[in-house]
């Protein structure tokens, strides 16, 4: 299976995906299906606790390989949230590409990821 041709794309539909962080930090938060690219616009993460800092960790997983970092025991301060990434250093998944996630403290943290599914089939 080929990554979608951009110029043959037939849709491109906006999503948003919620996670309660774990502490596995191979918790796979979103994949990309067959036909499909998905480019990841924002990741931000709100820390819940209100009065313990949470560390958070994020990966890609290629298709079959292994994590590749793309955040590392960051920081986030109690009631506070971070900007992962923005509109301005956006990531794409090629089909079969996994963002993974977790958090120092189960249920401390929540991931919100907004992304676009490109289609071509």
């Amino acid at each position: 299976m080929a990554n979608p041709n951009l110029v043959n794309v037939t849709s491109i539909t906006g999503e948003s995906v919620q996670a309660a962080l774990t502490t596995t930090l191979t918790t796979e938060i979103l994949a990309a299906a067959s036909d499909t690219l998905v480019k990841i616009n924002s990741i931000i993460i709100a820390n819940i606790d209100g009065s313990s800092s949470v560390d958070i960790s994020a990966a890609i997983t290629k298709s079959g390989g292994s994590p590749l970092n793309i955040a590392s025991t960051i920081a986030v301060p109690a009631d506070s949230t971070l900007i992962l990434i923005d509109k301005n250093s956006a990531i794409y998944l090629e089909e079969g590409d996994n963002l993974e996630a977790g958090a120092s403290a189960a249920g401390d943290a929540v991931m919100t990821v907004n992304y676009e599914i490109l289609n071509d089939a």
